[in-house]
């Protein structure tokens, strides 16, 4: 595969992901299984499709877990380096920080936790094309009252940058992709805490600088929540959202290595069954993510949900749009539904907690 000349990538995975608990007590959210593999690999794996090669890796919370796995990257094609954050810096100073290690004039910045289906060729492309400083991928959604709007001009230059608001001027949002020339990073002031989008950007636009738009309507969903992370791994195994690294082929469901499923099991809705998994006869995981070891019991019923490692879902309970820690026990006939979450470790009695009146 061709090297893309002149270009290089940062990706931020320093967050703590506290929105997924109890799911990222044990790994950070870049690194939990998604469609079989962990997140970060399906990024990778498409930062090196387009040719980029050397990429380095901004980590905080439980930083060695990245190195323990990707090593030097070579298994990927990568060059890998890894900076780890001591204190906090917020999403420019967390850029600066890696500032030493970058070598190219374009640099790539991600954020670890977004899925998309950007073209990223076509990003540089428009940065390149119109000289830009920093060029933002930007991407339409149908509610943008939930996030910080950025218009542009005629030309595609970046207007403002707008908080939250309940009556948008636009449906553009920043996409957590950018490419900045190496020397708007370095200078970032260093050693302190920096919002790229409070303090870097708008002082760009204050002093001149120019700031492009890359516009698209691709695929993209930010895995922050366990609904979104649900859905993130299901579109993934489906084919819907794009990556080169599905162990797989896509379809309905991915069976990992030593999994056993029953005949009379069914697996729909993109479900991902990792390893050493069991799911016994009668039971249905739809749109779920069952982590290596799980069991899911006859007859049970899992939807949207996701199921730690080594936890044990009983016979004929019902769990939906829920989370299940590692090592925790649902109790047969156990209703677990709309947003539960439930500790590692915990075991819940057979029909310790239902929904339905009867017993």
């Amino acid at each position: 595969m061709s090297e893309l000349q002149g270009a290089e990538a940062v990706v931020l995975v320093g967050g703590k992901g506290t929105r997924l608990r109890p799911l990222t007590l044990s790994a950070p959210k870049p690194m939990l299984p998604t469609a079989g593999v962990p997140f970060l690999t399906h990024l990778l794996s498409r930062i090196r499709e387009v040719g980029i090669t050397h990429v380095v890796l901004g980590t905080s919370y439980k930083a060695e877990v990245f190195e323990e796995h990707f090593g030097d990257g070579s298994t990927l094609g990568l060059e890998l380096e890894y900076v780890v954050e001591e204190v906090p810096l917020d999403t420019a100073g967390a850029i600066r920080n890696v500032a030493h290690l970058l070598r190219e004039p374009d640099v790539m910045v991600f954020n670890g936790d977004i899925l998309s289906g950007v073209d990223l060729r076509g990003v540089l492309d428009t940065h390149r094309t119109n000289a830009a400083d920093v060029t933002l991928h930007l991407v339409k959604v149908e509610d943008p009252r939930r996030f910080g709007c950025v218009p542009t001009d005629a030309e595609g230059r970046v207007t403002a940058f707008l908080e939250k608001t309940e009556n948008p001027p636009t449906d553009q949002i920043n996409a957590g992709c950018y490419v900045f020339k190496r020397s708007v990073i370095e200078a970032i002031p260093a050693g302190r805490p920096v919002s790229v989008e409070r303090e870097t950007f708008p002082g760009l636009l204050e002093s001149g600088a120019r700031l492009q738009g890359h516009v698209d309507t691709s695929y993209w969903l930010d895995l922050g929540t366990p609904a979104a992370f649900v859905q993130g791994s299901a579109d993934l195994v489906r084919g819907v959202a794009p990556s080169a690294a599905l162990p797989a082929a896509p379809g309905d469901a991915i069976v990992l290595a030593d999994a056993k499923v029953d005949d009379g099991a069914r697996l729909t809705g993109g479900s991902t069954v990792g390893v050493g998994c069991t799911v016994a006869s009668d039971a249905v995981v739809d749109g779920s993510v069952l982590f290596d070891g799980a069991v899911v019991g006859e007859g049970a019923v899992v939807e949207r949900s996701v199921i730690g490692a080594n936890a044990l879902v009983q016979a004929g309970a019902v769990v939906k749009d829920a989370v299940i820690g590692d090592g925790a026990v649902v109790g047969a006939r156990c209703e677990l539904i709309g947003g539960a979450r439930v500790w590692p470790g915990v075991v819940l009695p057979e029909a310790g907690v239902r929904f339905s009146t009867d017993a």
